[in-house]
């Protein structure tokens, strides 16, 4: 209870901070970065540098409430293939603007609802995609997968293509839950799912789970978590469920009354953890849990865990591209996103242009104060000799921030020799500690909460 105490009095279940899966956050993005930006950081890309490869499918047949995607329904594949068609025009323009010889290290397809494709479908993007992109000789190939929009001709397709990875997306099996958030997905299709995936010969298998949904309680979480482990995943995120309606039309559906409340969802998140760590997995970061030997353990172990728009990776290039509606691009010069809207994304693909419409160009400071977010967010400590090495002198203008991070929150961290580490029992709070290296909070801006 002492230890509950002294997270209230630090603010941690009114707190509203950034995610920090980039940073400055995608909030800041202007439209003084935007498509000519994007034309030039692809132009200059070492090709000897693999980079990453970012898919953005937008479509679902059903728009579940609890979602703040960019996503827009459809019960017809007409839409679908007319944005194919746009998406071969959008790698047309890369092959024209990149160097020769560039290649893929990584490729991630989301959505949306990647699965809606079918089979001829996913070849003739797979193979679009390839011919602009080659994959490196250590290529990757993950998939999120609705369970209840996939079959085996579906996932022998993507197997074909070279698929390495599959993320399925679960939230919670407890029917009640589920009808809360307008998601049914029974257990059994997602089981079946996973058996066809394994028959596949997918060999990584990633789960998505979310705390704080409406009915949510100790138990059900549990008997969810327990269903879960039986499928034995090599990762699982568990992200806090944010209720945004003001940003997602779509969660006014969700009845507020039913949100667990600040106890209860830190409760939730604190089970969940204790449960996946006692089934054997590695806490990765602040939501991730990892098999022993996969490739997030194995990044956290040897000081290579990265951050970025789909959470904890161990993908080591410095560049990713996103392709599609809204996805964004990281440069090492900055980031850009591509139009939002799917019809505005399709109208400056189709008059020849790229799709970037807002973004940021970094700093040597931002670059700076990125990276020992990204430490802190991974390995919860940083040290600014490191930061030194790499940045040079100006990681000493960091010193101010450690301190005041070492007066404000006491014996939840060690500071000293100009170091900092956040102590296991005030992990919860890494995203308020993060937030004191943001010099880009913009005013009037709620972000989702901290515990």
């Amino acid at each position: 209870m002492e230890h509950i105490d002294q997270l209230k009095a630090l603010g941690l279940f009114e707190a509203r901070v950034p995610r920090y899966t980039s940073y400055p956050t995608a909030a800041v993005f202007t439209p003084q970065t935007g498509s000519s930006f994007q034309r030039q950081a692809i132009g200059s890309l070492d090709p000897d540098a693999p980079v990453s490869v970012y898919v953005h499918i937008p479509f679902c047949e059903r728009l579940c409430w609890f979602c703040a995607c960019h996503t827009q329904g459809t019960r017809t594949l007409s839409p679908v293939e007319s944005y194919i068609e746009t998406l071969e025009a959008e790698l047309a323009l890369m092959r024209a603007t990149l160097p020769a010889g560039v290649r893929m290290g990584r490729l991630h397809w989301g959505g949306g609802t990647p699965t809606i494709l079918p089979p001829h479908l996913i070849h003739r993007l797979a193979k679009a995609i390839r011919d602009v992109f080659p994959p490196h000789a250590d290529f990757e190939f993950s998939v999120e997968i609705d369970p209840t929009m996939v079959n085996r001709a579906k996932i022998d397709a993507l197997a074909a293509e070279g698929m390495t990875r599959a993320s399925i997306g679960i939230q919670d099996f407890d029917p009640l839950v589920q009808a809360a958030i307008g998601r049914d997905q029974p257990f059994e299709v997602t089981q079946a799912c996973v058996a066809d995936l394994r028959a596949a010969g997918i060999t990584s298998l990633n789960t998505d789970l979310v705390y704080g949904l409406p009915h949510q309680t100790l138990d059900r979480i549990d008997d969810t978590i327990s269903k879960v482990l039986s499928f034995s995943p090599d990762r699982v995120a568990l992200f806090g469920y944010a209720h945004v309606p003001w940003v997602s039309k779509r969660q006014k559906l969700i009845d507020e009354s039913a949100l667990p409340d600040d106890m209860a969802r830190y409760n939730l998140a604190t089970m969940a953890a204790e449960r996946f760590v006692g089934a054997g997995l590695t806490q990765i970061g602040i939501d991730h849990f990892a098999r022993p030997g996969d490739a997030l353990d194995t990044a956290l172990h040897h000081g290579y865990l990265r951050r970025n728009f789909q959470g904890y990776t161990a993908d080591t290039c410095q560049t990713l591209i996103g392709l599609g509606a809204s996805s964004i691009s990281r440069f090492p010069a900055g980031y850009v996103q591509n139009a939002p809207a799917t019809a505005a994304y399709i109208q400056r693909i189709g008059a020849g242009e790229f799709a970037g419409s807002r973004g940021y160009t970094l700093s040597d400071e931002d670059k700076l104060r990125a990276r020992a977010i990204e430490l802190l967010m991974c390995n919860f400590r940083l040290d600014l000799a490191d930061l030194q090495a790499e940045f040079g002198p100006v990681a000493a203008s960091l010193t101010p921030v450690l301190e005041g991070i070492a007066n404000r929150f006491g014996a939840l961290v060690t500071s000293g020799n100009r170091q900092l580490e956040i102590l296991p029992q005030g992990r919860s709070l890494t995203r308020m500690i993060a937030a004191a290296f943001d010099q880009h909070v913009p005013d009037r801006l709620t972000y989702s909460r901290a515990s």
